[in-house]
């Protein structure tokens, strides 16, 4: 059980290389190789979570993890990672002010994230009022998967795909500050390891599709002759994101 806690970061940091490194390659051969490890890899993260909601030895390492660290009086009181989740993109953001390449402009980086929040929402929270799974502190029945953990990773893979042509350390820096946040959750007694892991592969698979079906959307609202015309551009209240459209006529 000792350095658990570190495994699990240097795994998640591992894979992330991976797949950045899978989808930097040029060749038509490798370029699908890549796409399959892209969703292979998260999909399985969201699968490991589905297998823990059962009694069996995942379900069992969730407790095992949760005992050692309150045997070992290990658990954590912070809130720092109530505001880093959002490091990863708002990265991204300061590199794009500063002037570094990235592969959308500025109101397309900004929709794409915002769409990628909203579909990585609304998975999370459907997921947490259905499956009613305790937190490890008994504080309620919202613990599966981790809301904060999907959303560093979405800020992450947001952060990825951007920058994935300039350097893959920006890769490796994010995925490492989302893996960080994951950790955090379990050692702030907030959430289980399987409901970090889950959360990762949902906020990877809700970003990666959302960049997926992006160019098909920008048609169908604006069409090649219209672009100029037609807007989505995202919107931000009390906590609530939203998705404004615009068309001039």
């Amino acid at each position: 059980m000792k350095n658990l806690s570190i495994c699990i970061t240097i795994a998640l940091m591992i894979i992330s290389h991976a797949r950045g490194y899978a989808q930097e390659t040029d060749s038509v051969s490798c370029n699908k190789t890549g796409k399959i490890l892209e969703i292979a890899i998260p999909s399985a993260m969201v699968t490991y979570g589905a297998i823990s909601l059962g009694n069996n030895a995942i379900r069992q390492l969730d407790f095992s993890v949760r005992d050692y660290l309150v045997e070992k009086n290990a658990l954590w009181e912070q809130s720092w990672d109530n505001y880093l989740q959002y490091s990863p993109a708002l990265a991204a953001f300061g590199m794009k002010l500063g002037g570094v390449e990235s592969t959308h402009k500025t109101m397309d980086m900004m929709i794409l994230y915002a769409l990628s929040n909203l579909l990585n929402s609304g998975i999370v929270q459907g997921s947490k009022h259905i499956i009613l799974r305790e937190r490890p502190n008994y504080s309620n029945y919202q613990s599966f998967p981790s809301g904060h953990t999907s959303t560093a990773f979405v800020a992450a893979e947001f952060l990825h795909q951007e920058y994935k042509n300039q350097s893959v350390w920006i890769s490796v820096g994010g995925y490492g500050m989302a893996s960080l946040i994951g950790v955090a959750r379990v050692y702030n007694n907030k959430h289980w390891v399987s409901d970090v892991v889950t959360g990762a592969g949902v906020g990877i698979l809700s970003t990666k599709i959302v960049y997926w079906v992006y160019p098909y959307l920008q048609e169908a609202v604006g069409g090649k002759s219209k672009k100029a015309n037609a807007k989505i551009f995202p919107s931000y209240h009390e906590g609530n994101w939203g998705i404004n459209f615009s068309y001039r006529f």
